[in-house]
């Protein structure tokens, strides 16, 4: 009896064992029963607690459909962690939402004009209300309006004083504006008003800073702008909540919920001792607060600043995978990969309607050798470090963001990208669909320390709000680099290799399909270095290079647009070879091409004489290049094509997602005609005091120097003997004002001269490398 009751025991045992590795979650479990099937918990607090008990074990915390609403952000951290691996999913694949905000029941009562009222007593303001699972917009002005292309609407008169005059107590109110040179937004919480002047505190979301936009700007949480349906305000003196509902919303059958909580889970460890083997599926993320006034930490020499968290933040880790998740209406952040992290897979996931970036990975800053963090400093070097690559492994490294689609980012930040990657290694963005982006689809910051693969990606409808970027975006700035093209050519010249000590290993652009209206489709910026482009279809904006070293771009297909050399540095070793080109190159401020500009093949006789002209592509050839179906977008040539004999080879047209039920909810890239290609015309010019002065006509003219607008005339060209060159005026110099007063064109500096004609001097504000300066120039 007693031998039969041991094997009973033994059998039973791995059957408690197996059930205690399987931890179950419901909404209507109780955080005190067993977490089994039947005796479910309620909560993930509650399950990762039981879940400690398991060491060495793998174990999975499985959810019932339903919401999970968030009190405060689950942390998993390498203090408590010490599972062999954790999996946190639903069970059988249902419906699971991780929220950060709270339903509310309220009773209402009329208010005046449509508005209505109810008590609501909580400790902060709210930051967002929810109605059905969608955001409301606060009172604002002026009024929320889904088709204005910025913020959702601006104005010019958001901040008069006539309409200030009119808020009894803004206190707690926002500003939000776009840069005076539309890189990205600024932000400001109002403290208050003094003599009819707001006062407020913010502005530190972008670190090149600036006057507010004058016209793209508005304000919200004004209890006085409270005037349409779906807008609402929050009084924290009278504890009343007012909302201006809809019609024929039945108020109280609302499914209305608050959220303050910008961050739901964060996993914790590091380099030492990181947290990992964990696996997040098919998890639905949503209702986050916003996180704009969170986002201060500048990055490297850039106009960025970040926050790091978001709904899901991962800091110090390594083998961690999402996939499959959902991330919507959420107020910052979706993926936030900080400082350390190895290994780490991002799969399949549905990122759309946020408030800020979806997938980031950035290291810290304590691992790159002698950083700074604004565009105009740099480390002397009697104070450089000299040392090649990082000085710790406190970063992301072998990381993936794979088959995920993201689209209407940035809804409130605009410092923002699909994926970003800053003081990182060897990340590989590959498959996604991105779109409808306010800034960059993908953005590479500065060269730390490359070995990025980006590869297959549909990325379009990319900088719709801000100015000067691209679909894909980067800049270099590392420690070598200086804005001054002179002062970089000597460096590199007096230290061969220094261009290298901070991007280590070649970043691969491949296989990609980039679209950009309203800037560059490739746009590598201010020092990007070592490149590999190849096997890339633009689709609209060009592809443009800005002074760099060692970029290799070939077999692309440049659709309607063209290449866009910018102010190369003398020894850049960059070649540009066997592409397929629309239309004349777009040179700005060029004294050197670089290794090799040849054996392209252009698809009009202009572009190629142009080219010629310019002293290269001596052995480039124009024709039609015969695409297979140029007009659904399927740009391989046929085998008659005459590319073929410039050394162009086909590649395959396989962009964006790949997962079946998001290739069906994916966007697609606007194909346009190919435009009738006619050689460029040439602008007015003006000279005066022997140097030729003429308009900014081109965003490529804008970007080369920094301008924060199309306005300014641009010097270019003069005799070191002239007046303009005894003056030390230069070459690529713009004049911006005369005196106090503004120069938007040749012909105001032309009226500006005739004026003063009598005068013996006159104080000009010019930008020369990107930077403002005042000269008093002697007109005699």
């Amino acid at each position: 009896m007693k031998k039969q009751l041991l094997m009973l025991c033994l059998g039973i045992m791995p059957c408690l064992v197996w059930a205690q590795k399987k931890i179950f979650v419901s909404p209507v479990g109780n955080d005190t029963q067993i977490g089994s099937l039947n005796r479910p918990l309620k909560t993930l607090k509650a399950a990762l607690q039981k879940a400690q008990g398991l060491q060495g074990e793998a174990v999975e915390i499985l959810f019932r459909k339903g919401t999970y609403v968030f009190d405060q952000t689950v942390t998993i951290s390498n203090k408590s962690f010490a599972l062999r691996s954790l999996k946190i999913q639903p069970y059988q694949h249902e419906r699971v939402v991780f929220s950060g905000a709270k339903k509310v029941n309220l009773q209402w009562v009329p208010y005046r004009d449509g508005i209505y009222k109810a008590r609501l007593a909580l400790a902060t303001n709210p930051d967002r209300l929810f109605l059905n699972g969608k955001a409301l917009p606060m009172a604002r002005y002026p009024n929320f309006d889904e088709k204005s292309r910025i913020f959702n609407g601006t104005a010019a008169d958001a901040l008069d004083k006539e309409r200030v005059a009119g808020w009894q107590n803004p206190k707690g109110g926002y500003i939000h504006a776009l840069h005076a040179g539309e890189w990205g937004g600024f932000h400001f919480e109002i403290t208050g008003k003094t003599g009819g002047q707001l006062d407020y505190i913010g502005g530190w979301q972008n670190n090149r800073p600036s006057p507010m936009h004058k016209e793209h700007r508005f304000v919200e949480n004004i209890f006085e702008e409270l005037d349409v349906p779906n807008e609402w305000y929050y009084s924290q003196a009278e504890q009343m909540l007012y909302f201006y509902p809809p019609k024929n919303l039945d108020l109280g059958k609302a499914d209305l919920a608050i959220s303050n909580l910008t961050d739901l889970i964060h996993v914790v460890g590091n380099r030492a001792n990181p947290v990992q083997n964990i696996s997040i599926a098919e998890i639905d993320f949503t209702q986050t607060a916003r996180s704009f006034m969170l986002t201060k930490e500048p990055l490297l020499r850039s106009d960025w600043t970040i926050y790091r968290g978001g709904a899901l933040l991962l800091d110090g880790t390594a083998q961690i995978t999402v996939a499959g998740c959902n991330f919507y209406e959420l107020g910052g952040n979706a993926i936030f990969v900080s400082n350390y992290n190895k290994n780490n897979q991002f799969k399949d996931n549905h990122i759309y309607n946020i408030g800020a970036s979806a997938i980031s990975f950035v290291g810290s800053a304590d691992a790159v050798r002698s950083p700074a963090f604004r565009y105009e400093n740099f480390v002397p070097w009697t104070q450089m470090d000299f040392t090649k690559g990082p000085q710790s492994d406190n970063y992301p490294q072998y990381c993936t963001a794979s088959g995920n689609l993201i689209h209407h980012i940035g809804t409130i930040e605009k410092q923002v990208a699909g994926t970003e990657i800053s003081m990182a290694a060897h990340i590989t963005i590959s498959h996604n669909t991105i779109y409808d982006v306010p800034r960059a689809g993908i953005n590479v910051s500065e060269g730390t320390w490359g070995g990025h693969i980006i590869e297959f990606n549909d990325v379009f409808n990319t900088v719709l709000e801000t100015g000067d970027h691209g679909a894909f975006n980067s800049w270099g700035r590392d420690r070598y680099w200086r804005p001054g093209r002179k002062i970089v050519d000597s460096i590199v010249a007096a230290r061969p290799g220094i261009e290298y000590l901070d991007v280590i290993d070649p970043i691969v652009l491949r296989n990609n399909r980039f679209q950009c209206d309203h800037g560059w489709d490739i746009d590598l910026d201010d020092g990007s270095s070592n490149y590999l482009i190849y096997n890339n279809v633009c689709l609209s904006g060009g592809l443009k290079l800005r002074e760099g070293y060692h970029r290799t771009v070939t077999n692309n297909i440049i659709i309607n647009n063209t290449f866009h050399p910018h102010v190369w540095l003398s020894s850049s070793d960059d070649t540009f070879t066997h592409n397929i080109v629309s239309t004349p190159y777009a040179p700005i401020g060029m004294n050197a091409w670089g290794k090799k500009v040849d054996e392209n093949f252009f698809l009009s006789q202009a572009g190629l004489v142009a080219a010629q002209k310019l002293g290269v592509d001596a052995n480039s050839s124009y024709g039609d290049a015969k695409f297979v179906a140029a007009n659904t977008g399927d740009y391989r040539v046929l085998a008659s094509s005459p590319a073929l004999k410039t050394g162009f080879k086909n590649f395959e047209m396989n962009f964006g997602v790949t997962q079946a039920n998001l290739k069906k909810l994916a966007a697609k890239p606007p194909i346009r005609p190919l435009k009738a290609l006619a050689n460029r015309q040439q602008g007015a010019t003006l000279v005066w005091l022997g140097a030729t002065f003429k308009n900014i006509e081109s965003l490529g003219e804008r970007s080369a120097a920094g301008l924060h607008d199309d306005h300014g005339a641009l010097l270019l060209s003069l005799s070191p003997q002239s007046l303009a060159g005894q003056n030390k005026l230069q070459k690529g110099d713009v004049i911006i004002a005369w005196g106090n007063e503004k120069v938007n064109s040749i012909l105001e500096l032309q009226q500006f001269i005739q004026k003063s004609q009598f005068l013996s001097t006159a104080e000009l504000r010019i930008i020369r490398d990107q930077q403002e300066k005042t000269l008093t120039i002697k007109l005699k």
